[in-house]
C-alpha cells in the first residue's frame, strides 16, 4: 500500500493534501467528526505516487461513496497550524493543499463511511458559507460565495 505524503521534518510535519469543493444548491459539503468542533473539506493526504487529481477523486469516493469527476483546480493553500489528532497533537504542521471544484451529479446522495486516523466516525454536512460553524479552510467563506475561474493561492499561518 502506498504511504501518505506526510513526512517528519525537524520537530514538525509536512503534509501534502488534496481537497474537494463539492457544491450543490448554494451549499458546500464539509466533514466533521466526533473529536473536533469544526468542519473541514472533503479530502485527505496524497499518497506517494499519486497526483493531486488522482488523490481527490479517491478521497471523494472514500468519503462519499460516489466517484466524481474534477471540474478544475480552484485553490492552492499553504497552511501552518498545530495538530490536534493523537498522532500529531501539538506538533507544527506545514500543509500544502490543492482544492478542486468537483462536477457534482444531479442525483448526488453522499454516504459517509469514513473514519479519522484515531477511529472517530466522520460525518458529512451541507453548510452555507454564511453559517456560524467553524470551517477549514476559512477562506471558503469568502471565496465560495462568488467563485471565479482562476486558481488562487492562499497562505495561512497560525504559529
Amino acid at each position: 500500500m502506498k504511504r501518505d505524503m506526510c513526512v517528519a521534518c525537524e520537530d514538525g510535519i509536512l503534509n501534502i493534501r488534496a481537497g474537494a469543493i463539492i457544491m450543490k444548491d448554494g451549499k458546500v459539503l464539509m466533514v466533521g467528526n466526533d473529536r473536533s468542533d469544526y468542519l473541514y473539506s472533503v479530502g485527505g493526504r496524497i499518497k506517494f505516487g499519486e497526483t493531486a487529481e488522482e488523490a481527490v477523486v479517491r478521497e471523494v469516493f472514500e468519503e462519499t461513496g460516489v466517484k466524481m469527476e474534477i471540474d478544475r483546480l480552484g485553490f492552492v493553500h499553504e497552511n501552518y497550524f498545530y495538530g490536534d489528532a493523537p498522532s500529531n497533537f501539538g506538533k507544527l504542521i506545514y500543509e500544502i493543499s490543492f482544492f478542486f471544484y468537483m462536477k457534482v451529479p444531479e442525483d448526488f446522495a453522499p454516504i459517509s463511511e469514513s473514519f479519522t486516523e484515531d477511529n472517530c466516525r466522520e460525518n458529512l454536512k451541507w453548510i452555507s458559507v454564511e453559517e456560524e460553524a467553524q470551517i477549514y479552510p476559512a477562506f471558503f467563506r469568502t471565496e465560495l460565495e462568488n467563485p471565479v475561474n482562476t486558481v488562487k493561492h492562499f497562505v495561512t499561518d497560525e504559529r
